[in-house]
């Protein structure tokens, strides 16, 4: 299933997050994401396909489903803990974009913050 909208910018910006994050603790800048960090986005572009929600899904942080895994989901915090205030820099707009959609009220169930 081909991701679009919404959907796709948040695989996006997790790409950008997970790259920043594997380049800095993993890789040097010049190659790509190391095997660990690729099964780590292969698992988060899995789970945004089935989200049962589509594109009503709200940011994973406000969703009352937890799709992830324990593991995986500890590995995607430290992640965004580590790239998120790093991508105002890197990525400014995917950056905003993502905390504006952090502030939208939830149609499924979620709670905002």
């Amino acid at each position: 299933m081909e991701l679009t909208g919404r959907l796709h910018r948040e695989l996006l910006t997790f790409q950008c997050m997970l790259k920043i994050y594997c380049n800095k603790h993993h890789n040097s800048p010049q190659q790509p994401l190391c095997e660990d960090c690729t099964a780590v986005q292969k698992y988060a572009e899995k789970r945004l396909q089935h989200c049962p929600f589509g594109i009503e899904k709200p940011t994973c942080a406000n969703c009352h489903v937890h799709c992830y895994k324990k593991e995986m989901r500890d590995k995607v915090r430290s992640i965004m803990r580590y790239a998120g205030p790093r991508m105002l820099f890197s990525h400014p707009l995917l950056a905003i974009l993502h905390i504006l959609d952090g502030k939208k009220q939830s149609k499924t169930g979620g709670t905002t913050r």
